[in-house]
């Protein structure tokens, strides 16, 4: 209550309005759940291209590094910092135009533009151009999160929250999966083409024009995003006269202070879940290929068959558990989904990595999978219940900012760092893997733990802040 009325004062004190309250839709204003779900779907569309997109450069390690003549640590740089920088970055001043502008819009034009980015990745033959490139695709996607964040958030009712953005983020397995699993095989089909001649481009290599066609149908994606409609916003901050305020920068700021432990906390524990997911992503088809001697087809097949089965089923349970406990009168019921994660990760994911034989690595992948997507959704979820409407996208892109920059940065970098410097063997990298993703599941629950107090409160204060109007 006090954390409440203190930030009713700050607004106060800034806007000449004598009073700041917040207030959900009315049911009639409240869209079909049909229709919201349908809308989950799309995003959810967008976020799995996304994912094809940045993780296809995972299955070209091979030829990029004998083509462009670079290292393990460069190649960790083009998948994790050349991406992130501004992917992350960006972020910010689009949440504030995800909080303020149509939302729909914005997300479309992210599409199409980071869609065209995947394909301009097969014009760079140098190590300078294709970081520009990934940049490109890193800029693009920074539209996506913190305009979905709020588009469902006004479509969902708070109990439903935990599935709806569970079911959107599905999205990193479903593309991260067919990213190996599709990719793998066009990379095994066009590795044994010739030179392919590609109209405007003349003459290119077969893994450049790979980057060519996952980044094609993002071109149509973008044109069936722009048809859903944009929802009217609800749980808005209005000023006394009942219109919605319009928060300044600090307004921002003072909103952000009183939630600074849930949030900061948040993030940093999905900056480690994170890690998890990119360092094996980044690199488990060069693990396959380099310690058993998959080729990209089988070791594609193999892993995206169980990252979207067990992976968006460990999601989905997740959402579902956290609504549950919800229901059951849990405040911090959406942060026990990540202590759950990671205690399953380290449990199954590091003895996957050093074990000999590839049948057995599969077989813990699975369950591993299973727990790594547990907190995904729930913590995006635990993030939007705590907050006003005006800053729910800036908040989502800080929380982008922050775990994406550290998670999608040193996930890429950290086994490629302790191949080169450390062990200084390429055939270390499953050993390399287990240390980066055990430590960092480790550490995603413990993070998570020890929020549990903080954020309790924020939820309380939330509730305080909210005039329900019926």
């Amino acid at each position: 209550m006090d954390a409440a009325r203190s930030t009713e004062n700050s607004v106060k004190r800034m806007q000449p309005t004598p009073r700041i309250t917040a207030t959900p839709n009315s049911d009639a204003q409240t869209p079909g759940l049909g229709y919201s779900w349908y809308v989950v779907f799309v995003l959810m569309v967008c976020y799995t291209l996304s994912f094809i997109d940045r993780q296809i450069l995972s299955l070209l390690v091979g030829p990029i590094k004998r083509d462009l003549g670079i290292s393990d640590t460069r190649i960790g740089l083009l998948q994790g910092l050349a991406f992130a920088l501004f992917y992350t970055i960006l972020g910010l001043p689009l949440g504030r135009i995800a909080d303020t502008k149509n939302r729909r819009t914005l997300v479309t034009l992210g599409v199409l533009f980071w869609s065209v980015m995947t394909g301009l990745c097969s014009a760079a033959y140098s190590f300078s151009t294709l970081f520009l490139a990934r940049i490109g695709v890193g800029v693009g996607e920074a539209t996506l999160s913190p305009g979905a964040f709020s588009l469902i958030s006004d479509y969902f009712p708070k109990e439903r929250l935990g599935k709806a953005l569970s079911l959107y983020s599905t999205g990193i397995f479903i593309g991260s999966g067919l990213a190996l699993f599709v990719g793998g095989s066009v990379v095994q089909m066009t590795a044994a083409m010739p030179a392919i001649d590609v109209p405007l481009l003349g003459l290119v290599a077969s893994w450049r024009f790979t980057f060519l066609i996952v980044g094609a149908p993002g071109l149509f994606v973008a044109l069936w995003m722009y048809t859903i409609r944009e929802p009217v916003r609800k749980n808005v901050l209005l000023a006394s006269d009942g219109r919605p305020s319009q928060l300044s920068t600090r307004q921002v700021i003072e909103q952000v202070k009183v939630r600074w432990q849930s949030i900061l906390g948040i993030s940093v524990a999905m900056i480690f879940q994170s890690m998890c997911t990119f360092a094996f992503t980044a690199w488990a088809p060069a693990f396959f290929q380099r310690i058993h001697h998959w080729p990209p087809g089988q070791t594609g097949r193999s892993l995206g068959v169980i990252i979207v089965i067990f992976g968006c089923l460990g999601m989905y349970t997740g959402g579902a558990l956290a609504d549950r406990w919800a229901k059951q009168g849990m405040r911090e019921a959406h942060l026990r989904t990540g202590v759950i994660s990671g205690i399953g990760v380290c449990m199954f994911w590091v003895p996957a990595l050093l074990v000999s034989s590839p049948y057995t690595t599969l077989t813990l992948l699975a369950p591993g999978f299973f727990f790594l997507g547990f907190p995904v959704g729930s913590a995006y979820a635990a993030l939007q219940l705590i907050l006003p409407n005006q800053v729910r996208g800036q908040v989502a892109a800080l929380f982008i900012f922050i775990f994406n920059l550290g998670g999608q940065t040193m996930g890429p970098l950290m086994p490629g760092l302790l191949n080169d410097y450390f062990f200084k063997s390429e055939l270390m990298i499953g050993t390399s893997m287990a240390i980066t993703i055990g430590f960092a599941a480790i550490m995603t629950a413990v993070m998570f733990r020890v929020l549990y107090v903080p954020y309790r409160r924020h939820s309380l204060t939330m509730e305080e802040l909210v005039t329900r109007i019926a």
